[in-house]
C-alpha cells in the first residue's frame, strides 16, 4: 500500500525529557537575538519515514499479508494437487471396490444357494434326528412291554397246549425261557412275575409222568401186527399156539426120558424097523388129526366174512388204533379207552386168539391200557395273571 508522506510541522517539537535524566541548567534567554535563516525545504528521507511507528506497522502488516497470501496460495496449490491425487486414487479404489463388490455379490449368491441347500439338509437331518430320537424313545419305552407281550403270548400258547394235549415238557420249556428272558433284564419289578413262573414250574415238575412216546410206539407195533393176525374166516388157519408149546414140551419130556432111560438095546434090524414104523405112524396120525378140527366159536358170523370184508375189518382196526394214538396225544382218556376196547373186542371176536401173533397184539394192547391218561393238568393262570397285572399298571 502506497502512502503519501506527510509534511512535517515547521515548529520543532520540544525534546522529550526523560524523567530520570538530570535537569539541565536553565538556558539564557536570547529572545532578543534574531532567529537564524531557515534552510531551503526538502522531502522527508527514508530514515524519517521508518522512524514513524504507524508507517512501520503498516509496512510490516503489508509484508505479513503478502507472505500469508503467498503461503496460502502455495497451500491451496498443494491441496489441489493432493485432492487431485486423492480423487484419482479414490476413483481407482472405487473401481476396485466395484469389481470386488460384484465378485462379492456373486460369491454371496453362491453362498446363499449353498446356505439354502445346507439349511434344507439341516432341516432334513433334524427331522431324521427327531424321528430317530422318537423311535429310540419308543423302543426304550416299549422294550419291556414288547418283552412282556412276547412272554404272555408264549405262556398262553403253552397253557393251551398243556390243556389240549398235555404237553408238559413244552410248557416247562416255555416257562423256563420266559424266566430266562426276565432274568436278563435284571429289573426288580419282574420279581413278582418270576415268582409266579417258579410256582408254575414246580407244579409241572410235580405231575406224574406218562410215557407218551412208549405208548405210541406200542400202538404202532400193534398196527403193524394187524396184517399178520390170522382170522377165524381164513381158509388155512394157523396152528394154535398151545399145540406148539405142547409139542415143545413133549420134545423136552422125551429128551428128559431119553436122558433118564437106560442105555438102548443094541442096534438090530428089528429095532430099526420098529422105530421107523413108530415114526411113520406118529406122523400119519398127526396129519389125520389135522384134517378135522373142531372149534367152538362164540360168534358164528365171524366165520362168514368174505376176503373183502376181512380186508376192511383189518383196515378198520388200524383206523381205531390210529384214533387211539391221536387221543393219546390229545389226552382224551374216554376216546383212548373206547378205541382200545373196540380193537380188543374185534380181536377176540374175528381173530384166532390161539395164534402167537394175536396173543402178542393183545399183550401190547393190555400194556397200553395200563397207562392212565386221566391226569388233571394245572393251568398257567398264575404266571399269565402276573404278566397281565404288570402290564395293566400305569
Amino acid at each position: 500500500m502506497n502512502e503519501l508522506p506527510t509534511i512535517p510541522d515547521p515548529t520543532p517539537a520540544p525534546a522529550a525529557v526523560h524523567p530520570s535524566a538530570p535537569q539541565s541548567a536553565p538556558q539564557p534567554n536570547y529572545a532578543s537575538a534574531p532567529p537564524p535563516a531557515a534552510p531551503p525545504a526538502a522531502g522527508p528521507s527514508i530514515t524519517d519515514i521508518l522512524q514513524r511507528p504507524l508507517t512501520v506497522s503498516v509496512i510490516v502488516i503489508a509484508l505479513l499479508l503478502a507472505a500469508h497470501a503467498w503461503s496460502t496460495r502455495n497451500s491451496l496449490t498443494r491441496l489441489r494437487m493432493e485432492m487431485a491425487r486423492s480423487v484419482q486414487k479414490g476413483e481407482v479404489v472405487n473401481a476396485q471396490t466395484a469389481a470386488t463388490a460384484n465378485s462379492v455379490q456373486d460369491l454371496a449368491k453362491v453362498l446363499q444357494e449353498k446356505v439354502a441347500a445346507l439349511e434344507n439338509r439341516q432341516q432334513e437331518a433334524q427331522s431324521q434326528q427327531l424321528a430317530l430320537e422318537q423311535l429310540y424313545q419308543d423302543l426304550s419305552k416299549n422294550r419291556d412291554e414288547w418283552a412282556l407281550a412276547e412272554i404272555e403270548q408264549v405262556l398262553s400258547t403253552a397253557s393251551q397246549q398243556l390243556q389240549l394235549s398235555g404237553n408238559v415238557q413244552g410248557a416247562l420249556i416255555a416257562l423256563q425261557n420266559a424266566d430266562r428272558s426276565l432274568s436278563r433284564s435284571d429289573k426288580p419289578q419282574f420279581i413278582t412275575i418270576r415268582r409266579a413262573i417258579a410256582k408254575d414250574i414246580d407244579k409241572l415238575k410235580a405231575l406224574p409222568t406218562v410215557d407218551t412216546v412208549g405208548v405210541a410206539l406200542r400202538i404202532d407195533n400193534a398196527i403193524g401186527l394187524i396184517d399178520t393176525l390170522p382170522m377165524l374166516a381164513d381158509e388155512k388157519p394157523v396152528l394154535p399156539a398151545p399145540v406148539v408149546k405142547a409139542r415143545k414140551m413133549d420134545v423136552k419130556v422125551k429128551a428128559d426120558a431119553k436122558a433118564v432111560a437106560p442105555a438102548p438095546a443094541p442096534d438090530t434090524y428089528a429095532s430099526r424097523a420098529q422105530a421107523t414104523w413108530r415114526a411113520w405112524s406118529d406122523e400119519m396120525w398127526t396129519d389125520i388129526r389135522q384134517l378135522i378140527r373142531v372149534r367152538k366159536v362164540d360168534s358164528p358170523e365171524a366165520l362168514m366174512l368174505s376176503p373183502e370184508q376181512a380186508y376192511f375189518m383189518r383196515e378198520n382196526l388200524k383206523l381205531r388204533l390210529l384214533n387211539a394214538r391221536l387221543a393219546l396225544m390229545s389226552r382224551s382218556e374216554t376216546t383212548f379207552r373206547t378205541d382200545l376196547l373196540a380193537v380188543q373186542d374185534a380181536l377176540t371176536k374175528y381173530f384166532d386168539t390161539r395164534a402167537a401173533s394175536t396173543q402178542s397184539a393183545q399183550n401190547l394192547l393190555r400194556q397200553v391200557q395200563a397207562h392212565n391218561l386221566a391226569i388233571e393238568m394245572p393251568s398257567l393262570s398264575d404266571s399269565l395273571n402276573a404278566v397281565r397285572n404288570y402290564k395293566s399298571k400305569p
